[in-house]
């Protein structure tokens, strides 16, 4: 079988690693932590910069985490941040190349399979939660959490920014993903065998002036220097000039005081 091609939208731009840096179990994984026992054996998908993995393997030590990304250039990054941290739970994590879609590990591998905001940018999400539930013990959980772009809401509501949201809808969905994944996360779940899943939904919101500046200062940055630029530019999306215009207004809209905007997510707790 030929295994489905994934694009990373995002790319990993040092304006994007800004981003996901700021991610816990805590702010990201909260719906998880209450199955989370320590020796548990738990594999994390789309690691990124390792904040939310190392979190992880401290819930779980003695127990050992299993962190894939799909390329050793990106997990070097989650490396990096556990090599940061130390501590014992840092060295009971193991790192591998893996694709979410054709994973090497052996059936029944792991007590819990995670995959935060990775769903959303993969060629086949069915084909992905199989093979989660394939690795996953039986009576394990699959947990996934990914946000859902056309949820977005944001105050004031500039015509600039509904164009960025067009743009990244468009260029995530010519990648093959699908930037609505928060909405489909259960149905995706069943079509991928489970019988057991519960879904929930959880919101990031930026409204404090810091939060604001940080998270609107970062799209200014990321519209223009992020692999995202460069493909909505190729994929006649956006010009050079519509991208300059819309990052002007993520930093007006980043200095308006009480502007403020809600990310939702959607999460799944499935029954392997």
């Amino acid at each position: 079988m030929t295994t489905p091609a994934n694009t990373y939208t995002h790319g990993h731009h040092e304006s994007v690693l800004r981003s996901h840096r700021w991610r816990t179990a805590e702010n990201s994984a909260a719906y998880l932590l209450p199955a989370l026992r320590p020796g548990m054996t738990l594999l994390d998908i789309g690691a990124g910069p390792g904040t939310i993995t190392v979190d992880l393997a401290e819930r779980v030590a003695p127990g050992q985490v299993t962190a894939v990304e799909i390329s050793e250039s990106v997990l070097e990054l989650a490396r990096a941040e556990a090599a940061r941290r130390g501590g014992t739970a840092a060295g009971g994590i193991v790192f591998a190349v893996a694709d979410v879609h054709s994973l090497q590990f052996d059936d029944d591998s792991f007590d819990v399979v995670h995959a935060h905001q990775v769903l959303q940018h993969v060629a086949d999400p069915v084909l992905a939660l199989r093979e989660m539930r394939r690795v996953c013990r039986p009576g394990g959980l699959v947990a996934a959490r990914d946000g859902s772009y056309s949820d977005f809401v944001w105050t004031p509501r500039p015509p600039e920014l509904d164009e960025w949201l067009d743009v990244y809808l468009r260029t995530a969905r010519a990648n093959g993903g699908e930037p609505d994944a928060g909405r489909h996360l259960a149905q995706w779940a069943r079509d991928a065998g489970f019988t057991e899943v519960a879904a929930t939904n959880d919101d990031w919101v930026y409204e404090s002036e810091a939060d604001r500046r940080w998270w609107g200062q970062m799209w200014a940055e990321r519209i223009l220097r992020s692999d995202m630029a460069s493909q909505a530019l190729a994929g006649g999306f956006a010009s050079q000039a519509d991208l300059e215009r819309i990052s002007r207004a993520w930093r007006a809209w980043a200095a308006t005081p009480g502007a403020s905007i809600t990310i939702p997510n959607g999460e799944i707790l499935a029954v392997a």
